[in-house]
């Protein structure tokens, strides 16, 4: 009997710890039904986002080109540099984030060994093209605003030829080049990328690390930060002086019409007062420079705010870069590496909606653009946006020629007629 409950109690215990088995497996089935469903949100979202950039990134640009080639308003000297920068990141859109979102989402390299050299020397090729642009730009605007007088000699046609040649030339030497040669790397990631195919690190050597971002970013960065301090210094001292002088010739010539200032007067008041009539009543060609000095700062203005957009973006991605190929001990987590990367890359996506933000003859011309693109009304000839008068009413030369001189000369005309009809008579 004592063997018989001794059996009947070991089977019981087996039975009970089968059922503890069995739950056990059931809850670490649920648990990774729910890890792999939150994997997959989390991929899911992952992929929306970074396809809602390229996409973003690639129409945003091509509308920028599209735009300037339409409209004949838009072709300026400036302008050149801008379609090309917009031509820059449309390819960064295209050969650097689309790699790189598929490294991401499939969690390997799918396309081999060279494709791997030609994906990293692509990334580096167009993003530092995208940087060099942003330079010019910037010394573009140097020369418009601080020195006027010397731009329309010093930014021709061939020099901006030349500098858009070099900004497109250049970056091949810290990207194709020493990627194909193999001198960016060490000889430990070397050996590791013959032996796993599939996996496309870009770990460079600390000579490289410091030529190839000294001349993707910290050089140019210094030169755009320069130019601009000089260029938004020139633009405040030159909108005080005007406002300056126009308020004190504005305030002399309503004393004037009180009869303060004449009740002494001499030669040197007719001179003063010949001086404010200038100031006040503006020539067309006056009206002219000050139209065009306002758009001056508003362009510069524009670019400043890239090129601030830009230091933001690409900032980040640069510190780790030179940090963590300097200091060997130093490890960085993969998502920080993913969201630095794609922080600079969104800066491709940012220029077209800043102009379409800041600049008003880029907005018009974009919604013209959209307008002639999705509508059936696009058999129209392309606007050359002369039908949005940008100015303000104030400054207008017909507004102030009519309110000006019509009035003199319309009596002066009536008088002559008078008397013309009663010499007749």
């Amino acid at each position: 009997m004592e063997n018989n409950e001794l059996i009947l109690n070991q089977t019981s215990g087996v039975g009970g710890n089968a059922s503890v088995s069995m739950g056990g497996e059931a809850g670490g089935g649920l648990e990774g039904a729910e890890t792999e469903w939150s994997d997959f949100l989390l991929l899911f979202i992952r992929a929306t986002i970074m396809g809602l950039i390229i996409i973003a990134s690639i129409f945003g640009n091509l509308l920028v080109i599209v735009s300037v080639m339409r409209h004949r308003k838009l072709r300026v000297i400036t302008n050149y540099f801008v379609v090309s920068l917009a031509l820059a990141d449309m390819l960064v859109a295209m050969f650097a984030m689309t790699f790189n979102a598929s490294v991401q989402i499939f969690d390997r390299w799918l396309f081999g060994y060279f494709m791997c050299d030609v994906w990293n020397s692509l990334d580096v090729y167009f993003s530092t093209a995208s940087i060099l642009h942003l330079c010019c730009i910037s010394v573009d605007r140097y020369y418009a605003i601080v020195r006027p007088l010397k731009y329309p000699i010093s930014m021709t046609k061939r020099v901006v030829a030349i500098m858009l040649l070099n900004t497109w030339i250049s970056p091949a030497v810290i990207s194709f080049v020493p990627i194909f040669m193999g001198w960016y790397t060490t000889t430990e990631n070397q050996d590791f990328r013959n032996e796993h195919p599939d996996v496309c690190g870009f770990r460079v050597n600390k000579v490289y690390a410091v030529f190839s971002s000294s001349i993707s970013f910290w050089i140019p960065c210094t030169i755009m930060i320069f130019t601009y301090f000089a260029i938004f210094r020139e633009a405040n001292r030159q909108e005080k002086e005007m406002f300056n002088r126009h308020g004190a010739a504005l305030l002399l010539h309503q004393n004037n019409t009180n009869g303060d200032m004449l009740s002494n007067s001499g030669g040197s008041s007719k001179t003063l007062m010949h001086e404010i009539n200038q100031d006040l009543h503006h020539t067309p060609t006056k009206e002219r420079n000050i139209i065009k000095m306002k758009r001056e700062h508003k362009a510069a203005r524009t670019l400043g705010i890239i090129m601030g957009t830009f230091i933001l973006c690409w900032l980040p991605f640069f510190l780790w870069y030179i940090s963590t190929s300097l200091c060997s001990s130093c490890d960085c987590p993969d998502i920080v590496v993913t969201v630095v990367f794609w922080i600079g890359y969104f800066n491709s996506t940012l220029n077209p909606i800043i102009y379409a933000y800041f600049n008003r003859e880029f907005r018009e011309a974009f919604k013209n653009t959209l307008q002639c693109a999705f509508c059936s009304l696009c058999r129209r000839p392309p606007s050359d946006l002369d039908s949005y008068d940008v100015r303000r009413p104030s400054i207008r030369y017909d507004d102030r020629t009519r309110s000006i001189y019509s009035e003199t000369y319309m009596k002066h005309i009536d008088r002559r007629r008078s008397s013309e009809f009663g010499s007749s008579l």
